[in-house]
C-alpha cells in the first residue's frame, strides 16, 4: 500500500523532534552521559507523592470535570496570584490539562487556522512550529540574538508583522537559551501588541526557575495584556512532576471556553492522581521550589564557568535549567559537535538546530542533573574540545 497517498501531507512534512532523536540513539548506546533531556534529576517531592498515593489507597480514580477538579483551580489561580499578581476566576478562566504540551496545542487550534502567521521567536523549544502547521496557520520565526541575551525585541516583533499576523508566541523563560524577559522588555513588547491587535501565547513552564534574585514577570501582568493572553504553566519542571503529565491554562472567558471544548473531546479530562498530588504541590511546595532552585543556580554558574574556562563562549542563563554554548570555534556545525561527542566520549547533548535554524552554531546542554554528573560529562567534552 502507498502510505503516502493515505497520509496527509503537513504531517508528513513535519520534522521529528531533535531532542527525542538524540534521545533514541542514547537509549541504544552502552555507557553513555546523557545531557540531553530536561528531566529533573530530583523525585517528585515526597509529601507530593503521598497525596497521590493517598487518593489511590481512597479509590479516588474516576473521572475529574473537564476544566480539572475546582479545588486544584482555586489553587491555581491562588498560585498566580500569589507569585505574578495575575488575578484568574477558577470557575471559567482555567483548563487543566495533560501537561503544558497539550495546552500549547489546544490554544493554537483554538486562536489560529488557515491564513493566519504566528510569530515564533527562535531559538525556542520544538514544538511550537510544528504544533503550528497542525494547527493549519503558518509558523513565522524570528531570530534572538546573543547580544540581545536571546530577548525579544520589539523593533524584531515590528519587522516580523504582516498583514497575516494573529498569534505571537512567548516562550519565556527560554529553553534553550535560559533567557528571560523583564518588565520592560514586555512593555515594549505590549505596545506593539495592542497596536497591531495581536494575541499572545505565553509559555511560562519556568516561570520559578528564575536566578540571580528576579522574579519572573507575565506579560499578562502588562496593562491591556490580559485579554490578549494564554498563560501556559505546569508542573513537570517547578515541582519535578514530569511523568505526572499535569499543566493548565488560564485565559479569558471566551478563550477558556473554546480550549474547554477543544480538551473535551480530545482528552476529556487529566489524571485524576496527578490532580491530586498537584493540589498538595500548589499549597505546601513553596520550600521544594526554592530548595530545587537553589541547586540548579548552583550548578548553573558551575557549568557556565567551567564552559567559558575551556574556550567555549557561554551566555549566563537567567531562568530555566540550560547552558547554551557556541561552539563555531570549533569550526563544526552544531550536529557534527554532539555526533562525534557521543560516539567519541559517550557524552549527549542537543545540536542548536534542533531548536530552529538560529540555533546552529550552537549545543544545549541541561544543567538538571548531579554535580557528578556534570562534572565528568565537561571533562569529557574539554577532552574533546582539547583534541579537536
Amino acid at each position: 500500500m502507498e502510505y503516502e497517498r493515505k497520509l496527509t501531507e503537513s504531517i508528513q512534512g513535519i520534522r521529528p523532534s531533535g531532542i527525542r532523536r538524540f534521545f533514541d540513539i542514547v537509549n541504544e548506546m552502552d555507557n553513555v552521559i546523557s545531557l540531553s533531556v530536561g528531566e529533573p534529576d530530583f523525585k517528585t517531592p515526597w509529601h507530593v507523592r503521598e497525596a497521590g498515593i493517598r487518593s489511590l489507597e481512597l479509590g479516588k480514580t474516576w473521572y475529574t470535570p473537564n476544566r480539572g477538579f475546582r479545588e486544584l483551580r482555586e489553587e491555581i489561580c491562588r498560585f498566580l496570584y500569589r507569585r505574578y499578581q495575575l488575578t484568574y476566576d477558577p470557575d471559567t478562566e482555567v483548563v487543566v490539562t495533560v501537561g503544558g504540551s497539550e495546552a500549547i496545542d489546544i490554544a493554537l487550534r483554538c486562536l489560529c487556522g488557515a491564513g493566519d502567521e504566528v510569530l515564533i521567536p527562535q531559538p525556542s523549544f520544538v514544538c511550537y512550529e510544528p504544533l503550528t502547521v497542525m494547527a493549519g496557520a503558518t509558523p513565522v520565526t524570528i531570530e534572538t540574538k546573543a547580544e540581545n541575551a536571546f530577548r525579544l525585541t520589539a523593533e524584531e516583533l515590528e519587522q516580523a508583522i504582516t498583514d497575516r499576523t494573529k498569534l505571537l508566541v512567548l516562550p519565556y523563560p527560554n529553553n534553550p537559551t535560559g533567557a528571560i524577559m523583564e518588565r520592560d522588555d514586555l512593555v515594549a513588547i505590549a505596545r506593539v501588541i495592542e497596536k497591531h491587535d495581536l494575541m499572545v501565547l505565553s509559555d511560562e513552564i519556568y516561570s520559578e526557575l528564575t536566578y540571580g534574585g528576579k522574579n519572573h514577570v507575565s506579560i499578562a501582568s502588562i496593562d491591556g495584556m490580559r485579554e490578549r493572553t494564554v498563560v501556559i504553566n505546569g508542573f513537570s519542571k517547578a515541582y519535578a512532576m514530569t511523568g505526572w503529565r499535569l499543566g493548565y491554562a488560564a485565559a479569558p472567558v471566551p478563550i477558556a471556553e473554546m480550549l474547554t471544548k477543544l480538551h473535551q473531546y480530545c482528552i476529556m479530562s487529566s489524571p485524576t492522581t496527578a490532580q491530586y498530588a498537584a493540589i498538595e504541590a500548589l499549597r505546601h511546595g513553596d520550600q521544594d521550589i526554592a530548595g530545587m532552585r537553589s541547586e540548579y543556580d548552583m550548578r548553573r554558574r558551575f557549568v557556565v564557568g567551567t564552559l567559558c574556562d575551556m574556550g567555549l563562549d557561554t551566555f549566563t542563563p537567567e531562568g530555566a535549567f540550560y547552558a547554551f554554548p557556541c561552539i563555531r570555534s570549533t569550526g563544526l556545525s552544531s550536529e557534527a559537535f554532539c555526533t562525534r561527542l557521543l560516539h567519541e566520549k559517550r557524552v549527549a547533548l542537543v545540536p542548536g538546530s534542533a531548536f530552529g535554524d538560529s540555533g546552529e552554531g550552537y549545543v544545549r546542554l541541561s544543567y538538571s542533573y548531579s554535580l557528578k554528573h556534570l562534572s565528568e560529562a565537561l571533562s569529557l567534552i574539554e577532552a574533546f574540545i582539547r583534541e579537536l
